[in-house]
């Protein structure tokens, strides 16, 4: 007859590979919440239901924590993105839409504003943030998106310019639309609809970046 302890182990065994992401999750709430100047490793261990201790077996410094915040928030999400692109057989002017109604709603469903707000209040005193959410998100992202602006002039759907150039253009109201959720609607601004936002701006940016259709053609 096994024992309890032995009985038991097996649980501990997927506690212990689970605490990771635990310590992660209970970090983005509080990075959230107080900010990441504002965030104590005691508070983020307690919202993870670990010991400090127990939390400097995983992540030695909030800097690191932060990397694996990022990381688990925003590589999956870029990788759907991704994988939704090349998997699209069309046109850009009707991939385009679809990239941005992902992102608006990847947003609506996530505290990815949160972090963006973070990094924009905070990076000055800590430039890392900048760093890492440059490298994992805005580098990645600008990628490939000048990827497919690039494939898309090379078969003369988009106008000659600089593909990366049209790629900020394309996500700039996307990120403000992030930063008025975070910073004014909490004192009162009427929110930003980014579904809404995200249909418009296609539309819009779209006048500007297909090239002329050729004469004749439907």
């Amino acid at each position: 007859m096994s024992s309890p302890i032995a009985a038991a182990a097996p649980r501990w065994r997927r506690r212990k590979t689970a605490r990771p992401s635990e310590i992660v999750a209970a970090a983005l709430e509080v990075f959230a919440e107080k900010g990441f100047a504002g965030a104590k490793l005691d508070e983020i261990a307690a919202r993870a239901g670990v010991s400090k201790g127990a939390l400097y077996l995983y992540f030695e410094t909030k800097d690191e924590l932060f990397r694996a915040v990022v990381g688990e928030l925003a590589t999956p999400r870029i990788e759907a993105v991704r994988t939704m692109a090349s998997s699209f057989r069309g046109r850009f002017a009707d991939l385009a839409p679809l990239i941005l109604a992902l992102v608006a709603k990847i947003a609506d469903s996530s505290p990815l504003p949160a972090v963006v707000k973070i990094v924009i209040g905070e990076s000055r005193n800590f430039p890392d943030l900048a760093r890492v959410w440059h490298d994992q998100v805005v580098s990645r992202g600008l990628e490939l998106l000048v990827g497919l602006i690039t494939a898309a002039q090379a078969r003369g759907e988009v106008r000659p310019g600089d593909p990366r150039l049209y790629a900020v253009s394309l996500m700039g109201p996307m990120l403000m639309s992030f930063i008025w959720r975070e910073v004014f609607v909490p004192i009162g601004a009427e929110p930003i609809d980014s579904g809404a936002l995200a249909a418009q701006h296609a539309r819009t940016i779209l006048h500007g970046l297909l090239a002329e259709p050729e004469k004749g053609a439907p």
